[in-house]
Order: C-alpha cells, then sequence, then structure tokens
C-alpha cells in the first residue's frame, strides 16, 4: 500500500513540475493521453488489491428462517377460526390455526369402539379355544363308545346274537364318530391360530385397531396448527371459510422465526481466492444509514444453479452463453440484539481477508460513505 501510493504520488508530483512548474516539456493531447494512460494503471493497482484483499458486495441481503404452514389433513377441511395477527409476535405453541373437528372426531369415537370390539374379540377367542378343546373330550368320548359298541356287536354276529346290520351302523357310526373328532381338532387349530396372531404379545386385530385409533387421533391433532417456534406470521391470507386438504397442494401461510438471522451476500467468483470461514466482515443496512454492523464469514456456498443439470430425456441446449454466476457468501452478525433485522433487509458487505492491510483503510472508508448516503439515497422523495 505504501509503495503504491508513494509511487502514485511521485507520478502526479512528477506530471505537475514537468508539464506545469517548470515546463520542461509542453503539455499537449499526446502527452495527455500518455499522461492518463500511465495513471489508470497506476490507479489498476488499486482496484486489484480491493477487490482481493477486501472483496465487497453491494449484494447483500438479511436472511431469517421461514417455515412453511402446511395443514396435514387427508380430506378437504374448513377453516373455522384463525388465532393470530399478522406481523405480531407468537410463542412456540401458541395456537396459529383451527379447522373443523366433526369428522375426525367422529372417526376417534368410531376407533375407539372398533379397539374395544377387538380387545373384546381377544377374550372370545380365548373361549372358542376352551369351547374347541371341550368338543374335542367330548368327541372322543363318543368315538371310544361307538369303537366299545363296535367290537360288542362284531363278537354278537359271530356267535349269532346280532343281526349283521346292526354292526354296519356301528361301523358307519365309528368312522362319522372319528370324522368329528377330526373336525373338533381342526377348530381347535383354527381359533388357536386366530388367537395366537400375535405381534410382541398383541393380538395382530388389536394392533389394526390401535393403529387406526391412533392415525385418527393424530389428524384430529392436526385439525389444530401450533407455532413450531417463536416468531409472527406474514401475508396473512389464510380466513375462516378456507378449505383445505388433499384437494390444496402447498402452504397457507408463512412462519418467520425469531432463530439468529444471518447475511447471505453474493460476490463475483474471482473475489472469493483469499475468503476463508471466521474473517471479520463490515456491514452497512440500508435500513440503519450511518451505522456499521460488525459480523464475521461463515463459509462460502461453493454451488450456483448454473452448476445444476436435472436429470432429463433431453441434450442440452446452449443458445447464448451464460454469463459467470456469483458466488453466496455466509455471514454471521456479531451483535443483532438491540436491533430489527427483517428478512429481506438490502445493505451492503466489505470482508477483510488480513491480507494487504494497508488497503483496508480505503474499503472501510467506502462502506461508510455507502451507510452515510443511505441518509439521501435513493433521491426521489
Amino acid at each position: 500500500m505504501l509503495l503504491i501510493t508513494s509511487i502514485t504520488a511521485f507520478y502526479v508530483i512528477a506530471v505537475w513540475l514537468v508539464f506545469f512548474k517548470f515546463r520542461w516539456l509542453r503539455f499537449n493531447i499526446v502527452w495527455g493521453i500518455l499522461s492518463f494512460w500511465v495513471g489508470v494503471h497506476l490507479l489498476i493497482v488499486f482496484v486489484i488489491a480491493l477487490r482481493f484483499f477486501q472483496p465487497y458486495s453491494v449484494d447483500a441481503h438479511v436472511i431469517r428462517s421461514t417455515i412453511q404452514i402446511v395443514p396435514r389433513l387427508p380430506e378437504p377441511t374448513i377453516l373455522t377460526h384463525v388465532f393470530v395477527e399478522p406481523n405480531t409476535p407468537v410463542k412456540k405453541g401458541e395456537r396459529l390455526y383451527g379447522f373443523d373437528q366433526t369428522i375426525f372426531s367422529a372417526r376417534v369415537k368410531e376407533q375407539e369402539a372398533a379397539l374395544k370390539e377387538a380387545n373384546q374379540n381377544v377374550l372370545i377367542l380365548q373361549a372358542d379355544i376352551e369351547e374347541a378343546q371341550q368338543a374335542i373330550v367330548r368327541a372322543k368320548a363318543q368315538l371310544d363308545f361307538g369303537e366299545v359298541q363296535k367290537r360288542r356287536f362284531e363278537d354278537l354276529t359271530k356267535q349269532g346274537g346280532a343281526k349283521q346290520e346292526n354292526l354296519d351302523r356301528w361301523i358307519d357310526e365309528v368312522i362319522s364318530r372319528a370324522a368329528a373328532v377330526k373336525e373338533a381338532e381342526a377348530n381347535l387349530t383354527k381359533a388357536q391360530s386366530a388367537y395366537d396372531s400375535q405381534i410382541d404379545g398383541v393380538n395382530t386385530k388389536v394392533i389394526e385397531s390401535q393403529t387406526r385409533l391412533d392415525q385418527a387421533k393424530y389428524y384430529l391433532e392436526q385439525t389444530t396448527i401450533y407455532a413450531p417456534a417463536n416468531g409472527f406470521i406474514v401475508n396473512q391470507q389464510a380466513q375462516p371459510g378456507l378449505v383445505v386438504g388433499d384437494r390444496r397442494i402447498g402452504a397457507i401461510a408463512v412462519f418467520v422465526t425469531d432463530a439468529t438471522p444471518y447475511i447471505l451476500a453474493s460476490y463475483h467468483q474471482e473475489h472469493l481466492k483469499l475468503v476463508r470461514p471466521g474473517q471479520p466482515v463490515e456491514i452497512a443496512l440500508d435500513l440503519y444509514p450511518g451505522q456499521i454492523f460488525k459480523g464475521s464469514v461463515r463459509t462460502v456456498w461453493w454451488a450456483t444453479g448454473q452448476g445444476q443439470m436435472k436429470p432429463s430425456g433431453g441434450v442440452p441446449n446452449f443458445i447464448l452463453p451464460k454469463l459467470p454466476g456469483r458466488f453466496a457468501v455466509q455471514i454471521d452478525f456479531s451483535d443483532t440484539e438491540k436491533y430489527r433485522l427483517p428478512a429481506g433487509a438490502h445493505g451492503s458487505v466489505a470482508i477483510y481477508t488480513g491480507e494487504g492491510k494497508g488497503f483496508e483503510v480505503l474499503r472501510r472508508i467506502g462502506i461508510r460513505i455507502y451507510s452515510w448516503a443511505n441518509f439521501i439515497l435513493p433521491l426521489p422523495i
């Protein structure tokens, strides 16, 4: 800085002495152009130094976190209550919107009844198992009696004490009673399988009913939307009568949180060669003329939309050459508690990389001129 300033000052003095003080040479158009050409190149050194050592951006905006308020209801539902006023601070957990609960309350009651029925059916399944077990005992007893009668009539028939038709009747009866035993055993297996259909010891029908009840309660809870954080609603357009649900796509409001804001400033790519996280920053916001805010670089967003190509079935078609994209730099404020920093507030930012410290004074003067000029700019009044 000192060297280039000295050279520039020496050059200006030399031109003044040669052409105006002692008039050693006659100042004409040729010498004027030549002197100007040399002088401009000396001044370019200042421009280059400032661009790389103290990058500057006039495209900087305050960024605040926002949350899209999207109703999570499975079918068209009417908005009945709006509990919040626009631009009015609310605390996390306060009510924002209320929707008609008629259908969702009825479904909760319906699923509660279904859950009770499922629990009752478990008891019925237990009773079915006991009944099937008793049926097997009765069927086996009748089978045993039938087999005794069959053997008895076989002996009597051989001795001529009974007719063959009586024996045939008991043979058929044994076969029928054996089938009854198998049927009773099958009924027990069926009842046992229904009862044993469990997950972690809970009957699957009960789980299904409990799941549907939980879902019904979830949607009933979604009929009231609460503030997800401390903040406020902007552009309040949702009013009672609005229908939301599966026929509406997108948010009904934007919630601006009170989370710590930051600055996002865009820079030409070549100016970021020496920028690193943690470097000090000065910020001049149009909202506060004459004030300079302190901050630091958090990170550089090393990506732009020009570097993204979305999957498609077409070959890229570059009709016109694109201008070089800028990169965004995220900057944190050092102290924001005393000032209101609305989202989108515009300003300028100067980053001090620590290199070329002699040129910093020029950048500090420049950003302060910008800040004080905001008292009269823009000119239309």
